[in-house]
């Protein structure tokens, strides 16, 4: 019996893949109105990156103040949009990279480089945001920074994860290529008999 592992070039699309994740998470953060939202009943607020919404109780209808009137709104959304534009690009770069025969290390590495700055640019506008929101926009009720604000976090967790693996997979470029042999792994029948 015998077991060898997958090369891993095999593997090589799990990165891009990872990456694509993340833009998915990002739409969902930039378009969703779950950024801070009313924690219980009666819900009266929500806001997304782009604007507050409020609203009394007994009404149906929301009134809406843009954040793009308050100089760190602008700053939020603008940090974290040049974020999003930054991974879109090393999405398309990582997909160019894998897709060609000859893997250019040096390459990945600098799509690496570039990750760290996606997440850099996402750290800040996901900071500025809830620190100036809960200081500059009165708050009604008990409210929470919901779903959406959470997808904006899992997308900047999953972009440092990948900007570290993009900064080591040179170091193991001649398994990642296959220019080394599986090892395989054998037992012999004495030692395990009841393999027969």
């Amino acid at each position: 019996m015998g077991g060898c592992g997958l090369a891993c070039w095999r593997c090589r699309w799990l990165l891009p893949l990872l990456l694509g994740l993340a833009i998915i998470m990002g739409i969902i953060a930039l378009a969703g109105r779950g950024w801070l939202e009313s924690e219980s009943e009666p819900y009266v607020q929500q806001a997304s990156l782009w604007e507050s919404c409020t609203r009394r109780e007994e009404d149906l209808n929301w009134s809406c103040e843009s954040l793009m009137d308050y100089g760190w709104g602008k700053a939020a959304a603008a940090t974290y949009l040049v974020g999003f534009v930054i991974l879109v690009i090393c999405f398309a770069l990582a997909v160019i990279a894998f897709s060609i025969e000859i893997l250019r290390f040096n390459f990945v590495r600098g799509i690496g480089g570039l990750l760290f700055v996606v997440a850099a640019f996402q750290i800040i506008g996901l900071v500025i945001y809830p620190v100036k929101f809960t200081e500059e926009i009165p708050l009604t009720g008990d409210n929470m920074f919901s779903w959406a604000y959470g997808f904006g976090w899992a997308s900047t967790v999953v972009v440092i994860g990948c900007a570290f693996f993009f900064c080591c997979l040179p170091n193991w470029e001649d398994e990642v290529l296959g220019n080394i042999k599986p090892t395989c792994y054998y037992s012999s029948p004495e030692k395990a008999p009841y393999l027969n």
